[in-house]
């Protein structure tokens, strides 16, 4: 007998009452709970799991024994005469209970004269609850099981897991006798929810940098849905009992070596968390890594090595499970009435392409790669494929060396005109990093970057998919202009992008020295080599130059077209900024940025066909002589064409249109004292017009609290007005506007001050150029993002009298990236080394 069972016959015997017996079984499972992280240590996933359930079972017959002994005293029947028994559902049920999960219990009875059963029953769930034990919980009588899971799919699948714990056995047998009818029950109609479920899972969980272990791609739901499937069909208890018949030993083998590495991760996840944590956060990963076993090697840490083991394992256990269960269910779900449609699919042997996705027989023979390919570049008009061509794909024999005819292959597949379908069904295969080897260090690399949602691998394949369904206008009209063999290395350069990650040093570099390498090995010509390496180099510089440069500096072009050097490359680097920076999440490629780029792109293009153009002086005589030339102008009063001209705001001229130039001319001529305009569309923005300076910083202060500037620009016109143009990076909802309205009207007085928190900006990221150009200086600020960093910036301009002409305020991977240019009035410039210091932390 266990010292536990020996302290509740003690108190039995000495007329304890239930707080006492639920107090004592509370402490030993605390005292169980203390000594998890031991037991982990010595224990792998799955047995951890078994080791687990058997002590969390130990604990449920405890109590429910005391409870019969309370209820029977001296007279106490056995167990297998009372008709009760305890039976383990869902994970419970299977013996995959993690630490802190719910332990899902179903209490069955029958209601036999004779014994109290519903009292025993009620008092035995409230002394699970009283000893602390996180139950959930069905009472049910034998007669009821048949009816209760036509409710709600839910129920049946936590029921087929069912698992005694204790109690009558012949209960028990007659309850496997409804779980065979339960089993048969609307088997098609539980086979489509479940998989129906299954999707939606997958769309909410994605494979991403804080992955899911419990339900996202590749997690422990992933192989449970192939078991009930299995389990309804076929009646297994256990997978493994299909192994040689639906699959080979090694397939297992290794699906099930993933499986238990992800087990690990989920018990390692709730020991650390001391709660139920099924996300593999950047918070939890250095501990978690340390306590899977892995250790920093050079140039590896253990945070990216466990991560790298962790999407390897997420790729095995969703490539066997979605193979093995659509390999199934298919036979299970054939229409005989489909015949005709399928036989008119056909288009060879075994290979049927039905509404743009192709399938084949799960039995068919492998292929050798240079076969498979032909195959690939044969079909037309494909989106998918079923997982029954990506089996087929996954089985192809290798040669130990690409020959010839498989590079040229490899890329003719990449003159196809949507590469994307064929580049994800490789991937998926486990094909992809064997045809093009040059690659294999990206593969399952994690980005810890915190901006990157998903791994490097993953990464460069989705921005396949967004180069091939452009969803801006502008750049896919650029990407329609290139010629098909520019499309096809813009292919190439989107999956070698980040080729260098992982490797140590600048990730820039090493990607266009490993670009290099492929190009040698397969035959490139040196003019597409040189192109090629200088756009891997440069990927991330038009992003740079367009978010954190004044884009409108001709020295600023100048040396972005000198890198660049020829306009194939700007062109060629411009769609590839587009596919990378819509790849790296939902919505990170805003209206904002979208712009940025193009007024970069159309500056260099200028730069381009005729350097002059982008001079700050010829820019200005330019739009100077396109404005007098206009019909609105020339229709203005004398005085108001003089005021026009007579403004001095360089950025006015440079970055605005003709159009725009004369309707905040007229607008602020009409302006007596200040008027202002929201507009509201993709992006909140405030137009403002004020006749002397406006209480800016408190304005800004108080916006900060929800909303995030993008960019700002304060213009200089004349009679001593200004207009503000404040572009925030989204839109509010329509019921703020009222609220945003009282805020700028408040900020037109001047007495009003708010009192703002002094940022966190250290002393090497402030920046100050004097000689920007000829009238302007700038200011550069790099410090993490914080509410009202740049609202108590302009409290500095206007505490030292500063003119702002326009400011560039950028936030990426939580770092806010601020340019600010600055008139020089004889303020700025002579106080600079005080301005850094009130400035810096």
């Amino acid at each position: 007998m266990s010292d536990l069972s020996i302290k509740i016959e003690e108190l039995i015997d000495s007329g304890a009452k239930d707080f006492e017996i639920s107090k004592l079984i509370k402490n030993s499972i605390k005292e169980y709970l203390g000594s998890l992280d031991e037991i982990f240590t010595h224990s792998g996933g799955k047995d951890f799991f078994v080791k687990h359930t058997k002590q969390i079972d130990s604990f449920i017959i405890h109590l429910y024994k005391y409870i019969l002994r309370k209820h029977f005293g001296q007279y106490q029947p056995l167990s297998n005469a009372i008709p009760i028994t305890i039976v383990a559902l869902g994970s419970y049920g299977r013996e995959q209970l993690c630490v802190y999960s719910d332990i899902d219990l179903m209490l069955l009875y029958e209601d036999t004269k004779g014994y109290n059963i519903k009292n025993i029953l009620e008092e035995f769930l409230t002394l699970a609850w009283d000893a602390g034990l996180k139950l959930g919980h069905r009472v049910h009588e034998l007669k009821e099981i048949d009816s209760v899971v036509k409710e709600d799919i839910t129920i049946k699948t936590a029921i087929i897991e069912s698992r005694m714990i204790y109690g009558s056995k012949q209960l028990w047998h007659n309850y496997q006798n409804s779980l065979k009818r339960v089993r048969n029950h609307a088997k098609l109609e539980f086979i489509e929810q479940k998989i129906a479920e299954h999707k939606a899972r997958l769309a909410k969980y994605p494979l991403i940098m804080e992955p899911n272990v419990k339900d996202g791609y590749g997690g422990m739901r992933e192989s449970n849905l192939l078991f009930w499937i299995c389990n309804v069909i076929y009646g297994v208890s256990s997978i493994k009992e299909l192994s040689g018949k639906l699959f080979s030993e090694d397939e297992y083998k290794n699906f099930r070596s993933s499986l238990e590495f992800v087990f690990r991760v989920r018990n390692a996840l709730h020991l650390i968390a001391k709660k139920k944590q099924d996300s593999v956060n950047f918070d939890i990963l250095p501990e978690l890594s340390t306590k899977l076993g892995f250790k920093n090697k050079t140039r590896i840490t253990k945070e990216r090595e466990c991560m790298t083991r962790l999407f390897e394992s997420f790729h095995n256990i969703h490539f066997f499970s979605a193979v093995m269960t659509k390999k199934v269910v298919r036979p299970f779900l054939y229409d005989k009435d489909n015949y005709a449609k399928i036989k008119s699919c056909r288009i060879s042997k075994n290979i049927y392409v039905c509404d743009k996705k192709v399938y084949t027989s799960f039995n068919s023979k492998p292929m050798g790669l240079n076969g498979i390919l032909k195959e690939l570049i044969s079909l037309d008009n494909v989106e998918s494929f079923d997982q029954s061509y990506l089996y087929h794909v996954n089985k192809t024999i290798l040669t130990k060396r690409e020959t010839k005819e498989t590079k040229r292959l490899i890329k003719e597949l990449f003159k196809k005109e949507k590469t994307f379908p064929y580049i994800k069904l490789l991937y998926n295969s486990r094909l992809f990093f064997k045809l093009l080897p040059h690659l294999k260090g990206i593969q399952n690399q994690p980005q810890f970057d915190g901006y990157h949602k998903h791994p490097v691998d993953l990464h460069s394949i989705k921005a396949i998919k967004n180069l091939e369904n452009i969803q801006d206008e502008f750049v896919n009209t650029l990407y329609n202009s290139l010629s098909n063999e520019e499309k096809a290395l813009l292919r190439i350069l989107v999956l070698f992008h980040d080729s260098g990650k992982g490797r140590g040093g600048d990730h820039h570099i090493v990607g266009e020295r490993i670009f290099r390498k492929f190009a040698k090995s397969f035959d490139l010509d040196d003019e597409t080599t040189t192109l090629g390496a200088r756009i891997v180099r440069y990927h991330n510089m038009m992003n740079y130059v367009a978010t954190r440069e004044d884009i409108y500096s001709q020295h600023v072009i100048f040396n972005f077209i000198g890198l660049l050097q020829t306009e194939q490359t700007l062109r060629l680097l411009f769609v590839l900024t587009y596919s990378d920076i819509s790849s790296v999440g939902k919505d990170v490629y805003k209206s904002t940025t979208a712009n940025l780029l193009k007024e970069l792109f159309l500056q260099s293009i200028m730069a381009f066909e005729n350097a002059e153009l982008v001079k700050d002086s010829t820019k200005r005589v330019l739009k100077l002589d396109a404005i007098k030339k206009n019909k609105t102008f020339k229709e203005l009063d004398t005085k108001l064409q003089k005021k026009i001209l007579a403004i001095q705001s360089i950025h006015m001229f440079l970055k605005l249109k003709v159009s725009e130039i004369l309707d905040i001319a007229i607008w602020a001529e009409n302006t007596l004292d200040y008027d202002y305009e929201i507009v509201n569309n993709e992006v909140l923005t405030i137009h403002i017009i004020k006749k002397h300076n406006m209480n800016l910083s408190f304005l800004l202060g108080k916006l900060s609290a929800y909303l995030n500037i993008s960019s700002m620009g304060i213009y200089k016109l004349f009679d001593g007005k200004k207009f503000y143009e404040i572009v925030f990076d989204e839109r509010v909802e329509q019921s703020d506007i009222e609220q945003i309205k009282e805020l700028i009207q408040s900020s037109f007085i001047s007495s009003k001050q708010l009192k703002l928190k002094k940022p966190v900006i250290l002393k090497e990221n402030i920046q100050i150029e004097c000689d920007y150009t000829e009238n302007l200086a700038a200011l550069k600020i790099e410090a993490k993002d914080q509410k009202g960093l740049f609202a108590y910036i302009a409290k500095m301009f206007e505490d030292f009298g500063i003119d702002i002409e326009s400011a560039k305020i950028y936030t990426s991977k939580g770092i806010a990236r601020d340019l600010i240019l600055i008139e020089k009035n004889g303020q700025f410039c002579p106080n600079k080394d005080e301005f850094i210091d009130l400035l810096s932390s």
